[in-house]
Order: C-alpha cells, then structure tokens, then sequence
C-alpha cells in the first residue's frame, strides 16, 4: 500500500494568514513566499483541477501550512514548500522546496507528482 503524502506549505495556517496571503498574492505575486499554495489556490480556494487530481493518487493525502508541520509532527527548519511521505521512521522528503518551486503552473505541479509517483512503482 503506498505511503500517505503531505503537502506543506510556506504559510501558516489561520483566517488573518490566509487573508494576507490573497492579499500579496493579489497585489504583489512576486513577493509571495508559496509557489505551491500560488498554483493549487485561486480567490476561492483550491483549485478544482488539483483537488481531483490528487483525490484520483490512490494515497492518503493532506495539506498542511508550516506551523501545523511544526505541531504535528515537530519538523522546523525543512525547506519548504515541500512535500513528504509519511514512512514507518516517520516523514520523509518526497518531493523537495527546489523541485515545488519549479513548477509555474498546476499542470508543471500535477506532471511533477506523476513522474514522482511512478518512481514508488
């Protein structure tokens, strides 16, 4: 059975972050600190493109902002975006903050995570 992946973002979670983060996002994307949450997250939400997308992996995955990485699973410091899988020895760097930033769009993102995915086959 494949091991479940969690996405973390380079924000932290709660109304008033979110709210500063559509706000740069809108005003001064250049500046935003997320390329993952910047591809995945549109005004509304998450795009619906993305959330298919991963529902259709056939792993157990979910979404975390940075404070809720620390919390969960008391990880600082790990460059982020990133996204890991979650092993028997604990979290592991599956797809690293290098590798998230270079997708430009959801469909770079959504082609990344394929290749990745058909390395654990």
């Amino acid at each position: 059975m494949p091991t479940p992946l969690v996405f973390v973002y380079n924000a932290d979670s709660g109304v008033l972050n979110g709210l500063r983060d559509l706000w740069v996002k809108t005003v001064a994307p250049e500046r935003y600190d997320c390329p993952l949450c910047a591809v995945t997250y549109g005004p509304l939400g998450m795009h619906r493109r993305w959330r298919d997308f991963t529902c259709a992996l056939r792993r157990d995955v979910t979404f975390l902002h940075r404070d809720e990485l620390r919390a969960q699973y008391g990880l600082s410091g790990v460059p982020l975006p990133c996204a890991f899988e979650l092993t028997p020895g604990g979290p592991r760097v599956w797809l690293s903050a290098e590798q998230l930033r270079a997708a430009r769009t959801t469909d770079d993102l959504m082609a990344l995570v394929r290749a990745r995915a058909e390395q654990d086959r």
